[in-house]
């Protein structure tokens, strides 16, 4: 299904049911496909909403801007679009800084925020020469596969790892610089004092992008209301490293701020 937002075309995928819905926000380098095996855990009970942002998987590659900004108004358009009315967001790392972002804007119907290995939303610190190599990861197969080893620590199954490096690639060039160039380096630790939701940081124990430590120090002392859980011996890509860690997650917290 295609949804025409803020002049840009964006892939997305709805299964399940329920009057709550989730809305997925993916990882640089992922799509909508990354959540996959999350939402077939939650499915059963909840409306669950993954899209691809612009300039990634099947979702319109003619944008020229994809700051933070522009993420959080695409997902906000989204909302507004399917007219959800109570809808819980899930952000992993880049996306959860951009769910970040829309959170702080307290928009009508959001109940709850999940932030999977988050980017964190202070500037991220990072050697320049490090920046400039990522710009270029996602050119060819080597460099995603380069990439891929760098962020995960658990073994994925073939067609997952197939799966993710076929992600990594099918992606605009404006979009895989602007994270690198732009979109991490942006400072939305102001906004994020005004998340008034209850908020769940589900963090990989050994995650090397978005570090425990930083997260301890940079997010959760900026968020109202934020509660850690650690997942055991992952890295940063849970929902492909520790799918059922993930989901038990969700679903506990879910549970706890419905009732």
């Amino acid at each position: 299904m295609q949804s025409h937002v803020n002049g840009v075309e964006l892939y997305l995928d709805q299964q399940g049911q329920g009057d709550t819905a989730l809305v997925f926000m993916h990882f640089y380098g992922g799509s909508s496909r990354t959540w996959t095996k999350i939402i077939d855990g939650l499915k059963e009970e909840y409306h669950c909403i993954a899209y691809d942002h612009r300039g990634w998987g099947k979702s319109d590659k003619s944008a020229v801007s994809y700051t933070i900004k522009d993420l959080a108004d695409d997902a906000q358009a989204l909302i507004q679009e399917l007219d959800l009315k109570r809808y819980i967001l899930i952000g992993h790392s880049m996306g959860g800084k951009a769910a970040q972002l829309l959170a702080s804007r307290n928009p009508v119907g959001l109940e709850g925020l999940i932030l999977v290995a988050p980017s964190p939303p202070t500037p991220q610190d990072m050697p320049q020469e490090i920046r400039n190599a990522m710009i270029h990861f996602y050119d060819h197969r080597e460099g995603a596969e380069i990439a891929l080893g760098n962020i995960t620590l658990l073994q994925l199954e073939e067609n997952i790892r197939e799966m993710v490096l076929e992600d990594m690639q099918n992606s605009a060039p404006l979009a895989r610089a602007a994270w690198p160039e732009t979109a991490m380096l942006e400072d939305i630790s102001a906004e994020v004092k005004n998340i008034d939701v209850p908020t769940l940081v589900l963090a990989g124990e050994s995650d090397p992008v978005d570090r425990l430590e930083t997260l301890k120090r940079e997010l959760l002392p900026r968020i109202p209301h934020a509660e850690l859980q650690v997942i055991p011996l992952t890295g940063h890509l849970s929902p492909l490293e520790a799918p059922s860690h993930v989901c038990k997650g969700i679903s506990e917290f879910l549970a706890k701020i419905s009732s």
